[in-house]
């Protein structure tokens, strides 16, 4: 999947961009002027206020360009397409105008804000880093404590890949559940006197048991302390190339998002439950922000066939496939 930008500077006070996306089923064009980049206001259609959201973050005021873009990312599956335009659209800023910031973290969290204060989504800022910093054959660890990250080699995996199967269920990452869950974690680590519960432990969610705070509290911050530490067990079992246990932990993952987060669905769980029936799967989850979007499976190479195969015969609905391997974030192609 790939999202790409192709365009160059105009001689107007205008910028033109037009999608190519078969996904955006109207108003497929859109023009504006050439203003200050803090009066850029975002509007219709929605997709462009991404565009706008990163010209109105870029380092320096941007000159008029004329811009197609295209891409082949699933809108609204949870598998980064927002994240992935705007990383894709900074890039070619960068590209026109031949300034680039020093810190990769700057450019991804100028991402961030673009979605944030432009399509008016809360996101976290995993899916811009990993758009800015994706090296192949490579996981990004990333603490968000302190943005810090780790490049962790999975060459290893000659004999697995990674299935990602689109429920074709759209989540919506903006919806109040996804706000109703997060403020659960401040309130809780707030309870707890930590800055957040990336400073909290298994036995502080005990602690918020004794002082008999809500059990929705609870289960939403069991889920983020476990995460955590399944994160980081998953980056070790990475670096020894021990894929089984990732996998065990891919699967404790979903059931943790299913149980105490809330954030799966009927659909979700079928895809999970379907691709775990077979022998040769060695973790499924479900991506993203769930509440729909798609699952991701690590699998031997040699199965792909037949779970697939056996998805489509008892998955009620119409799942699509993508096979997929690490691979490289945004960067510059030349054309010739």
């Amino acid at each position: 999947m790939f999202t790409v930008i192709a365009g160059k500077r105009s001689d107007t006070k205008r910028y033109k961009i037009i999608s190519l996306s078969e996904e955006v089923s109207f108003e497929k064009q859109v023009e504006f002027e050439v203003v200050a980049s803090n009066n850029l206001k975002p509007g219709e259609p929605r997709w462009a206020n991404y565009v706008k959201g990163c010209i109105a973050y870029f380092t320096c005021d941007t000159p008029a360009f004329n811009a197609v873009i295209a891409s082949s990312v699933p809108i609204g599956a949870g598998l980064s397409s927002s994240a992935a335009l705007e990383v894709a659209t900074y890039t070619f800023l960068e590209a026109i105008t031949g300034v680039q910031l020093n810190k990769l973290e700057d450019k991804a969290l100028a991402c961030q804000s673009a979605e944030h204060d432009y399509a008016g989504v809360p996101c976290g800022i995993m899916d811009q880093f990993i758009s800015v910093m994706g090296k192949e054959g490579h996981a990004l660890l990333l603490d968000c404590r302190d943005l810090s990250t780790k490049q962790i080699p999975i060459s290893q995996m000659n004999d697995y890949v990674f299935l990602i199967t689109n429920s074709n269920t759209p989540h919506k990452l903006s919806s109040s559940a996804y706000c109703k869950r997060r403020d659960s974690c401040y309130e809780a680590a707030k309870k707890l006197n930590k800055k957040s519960l990336r400073e909290a432990s298994i036995s502080d969610i005990q602690v918020l048991q004794l002082q008999n705070a809500p059990e929705e509290m609870i289960k939403r911050s069991r889920h983020v302390v476990t995460e955590i530490q399944r994160t980081i067990d998953a980056a070790v079992a990475l670096e020894k190339g021990d894929f089984n246990k990732f996998g065990q932990l891919m699967n404790e993952s979903h059931d943790s998002l299913k149980n105490d987060y809330e954030v799966s669905s009927v659909e979700l769980d079928i895809l999970v439950s379907l691709a775990r029936e077979i022998n040769g799967v060695l973790g499924s989850r479900l991506t993203g922000a769930g509440f729909g979007g798609c699952t991701v499976t690590l699998l031997k190479k040699d199965i792909i066939d037949e779970v697939i195969e056996h998805i489509k015969a008892k998955y009620p609905g119409n799942a699509t496939f993508y096979v997929a391997k690490p691979a490289m974030g945004a960067k510059v192609l030349e054309i010739n």
